[in-house]
């Protein structure tokens, strides 16, 4: 099935599915792309890059970067848009292909396309904003412009868990503001990769522009990260592997970019309101198998509301339909493979050795296709010092943290190495305003899931969650530009 959906969307055959300069090329090998939803289907064998592929990307894109830096404004502006329009268009039979590799429900997988089309319509109009500031200088006659250029060659590093939006926030910026690209996306979801590199290689960008390179971290990741051929690294992925993506930069003064981690808090107030708290907390706890950096896997909840709440959420996960990707009225499909299974099953344990009650959930799932499910959990009385509530999971899973009142749910929400998102569900102006100036995240929502972000404004966390400029909106071109400041002197002051 998912074999022959691959070859109705992708022109290209996936045994030959780089694109270096121009051109689809084969790898040293192939790799299987399962579906996590039925592991006995194969998606496709997708090609990995040798080393001396990924120079070759490198080349090309070094060579390429001037010229696509010139290139009219209006000409970068229609290609970004048509990209757009086209993934847009297509955001049905893409949002299948993303489904079937990655394993969340049509409905999200069509939606992340969706919103991918929708940023390169957002920086295609950027393209076009591109406008520098002017000054009088402190000496007579003396002109100042303040301008921004391309930081060059952009190596990107994406994740599996968002395949094509997370990618797209990186490859759209870099285009609009004249970078060149060379595109390392995760080897659990390559098709989604090539389609859009497909729709990419169809607008006729100079040869080098944009190059993708499929494989393994530690071959494609571990060379580009190492080389001083490139200019940037925007990685998003795991706190140990941004900690090497910095390790690696560092030394050669090549500008980096992470997003990695987070532990995010949705503190439940007294005075909330009871279905806003439940429906948001299940969205943001258990959307997308809990596979979200911004996910809500701690739920802090006040004393006077607690009871109620665990209640309304266990009644609600109760309702909640978990199954293959593309069966109709799933709120949750599988996790990505049998290693991220493994890897939540060993958590339930260690968080009923350490004294939390497993309120629902905590199963491995058996259903009508041998995929990788498991029931959506939550864990009660449990301690923020635990490690199920300091330590990343990436599962469908939360654990409700008690508190007495609105000082203790901040301090506990703080009281973490990450940063990223924060939540409260609250009707109290003073609670959502104590709230936002002190919680210690990049973004905060109020009455809403933590999960969920719009793509016109900065995104990006504090302490271990987020290191360099912000991702998004305008902000990106603090990344993706060096500023330039000319002077110039033409004529002398009469006095």
């Amino acid at each position: 099935m998912s074999a022959q959906t691959t070859q109705k969307i992708l022109q290209q055959d996936p045994t030959k599915s780089l694109y270096i300069n121009g051109e689809w090329q084969a790898g040293v090998n192939t790799v299987a792309n399962i579906n996590p939803s039925d592991i006995t289907d194969t998606i496709g064998e997708f090609a990995q890059a040798s080393s001396d592929q990924v120079k070759d990307a490198i080349a090309a894109a070094r060579h390429a970067q001037p010229k696509w830096e010139a290139t009219p404004l209006e000409k970068k502006q229609s290609i970004l848009q048509a990209i757009g329009d086209e993934m847009i268009a297509r955001c049905d039979e893409l949002g299948t292909l993303l489904s079937l590799e990655e394993g969340k429900p049509f409905a999200e997988g069509r939606g992340e396309i969706y919103r991918a089309g929708q940023f390169f319509h957002y920086y295609a109009a950027e393209v076009l904003r591109q406008i520098g500031d002017n000054a009088d200088s402190v000496r007579p006659g003396v002109k100042v412009e303040v301008t921004r250029e391309a930081v060059g060659v952009v190596a990107i590093i994406s994740p599996w868990n968002f395949p094509t939006a997370t990618a797209v926030w990186k490859i759209a910026p870099a285009l609009a503001f004249g970078n060149t690209i060379i595109w390392k996306p995760a080897n659990l979801t390559p098709a989604s990769a090539v389609a859009l590199a497909e729709i990419i290689h169809r607008q006729g960008l100079p040869e080098g522009t944009f190059n993708l390179l499929l494989g393994g971290g530690s071959s494609v990741g571990d060379a580009l990260i190492n080389s001083t051929d490139i200019d940037a690294v925007s990685f998003t992925g795991s706190v140990p592997t941004g900690r090497k993506v910095a390790a690696a930069t560092a030394p050669n003064f090549i500008r980096c970019q992470l997003e990695m981690g987070s532990k995010n808090a949705l503190v439940i107030a007294d005075d909330a309101d009871l279905q806003v708290a439940i429906d948001a907390a299940v969205a943001g706890a258990f959307g997308g198998s809990g596979q979200k950096c911004t996910a809500s896997s701690r739920l802090i909840v006040m004393d006077g509301i607690h009871d109620a709440f665990v209640d309304g959420v266990i009644a609600k996960m109760k309702t909640l339909k978990v199954g293959h990707a593309l069966e109709d009225g799933i709120f949750m499909g599988p996790v990505v493979d049998d290693k991220q299974l493994a890897s939540n099953m060993d958590w339930i344990e260690k968080a009923k050795q350490s004294g939390a009650n497993l309120a629902f959930g905590g199963e491995r799932l058996e259903m009508p296709h041998d995929g990788y499910y498991m029931s959506p959990t939550l864990f009660t009385e449990t301690d923020n010092s635990w490690d199920i509530n300091q330590e990343e999971v990436f599962a469908p899973l939360a654990c409700v943290l008690r508190v007495k009142n609105l000082e203790e749910a901040i301090a506990m929400t703080n009281d973490t190495r990450f940063g990223l998102t924060g939540g409260i569900i609250t009707q109290s102006l003073r609670s959502s305003a104590m709230f936002k100036e002190q919680v210690q995240a990049g973004c905060v929502m109020v009455n809403l899931a933590t999960a969920g972000t719009d793509y016109h404004v900065p995104f990006g966390g504090r302490k271990q969650s987020s290191f360099g400029p912000r991702e998004q909106g305008q902000y990106a071109k603090e990344f993706y530009t060096i500023v330039k400041t000319a002077y110039q002197k033409a004529y002398q002051k009469p006095y």
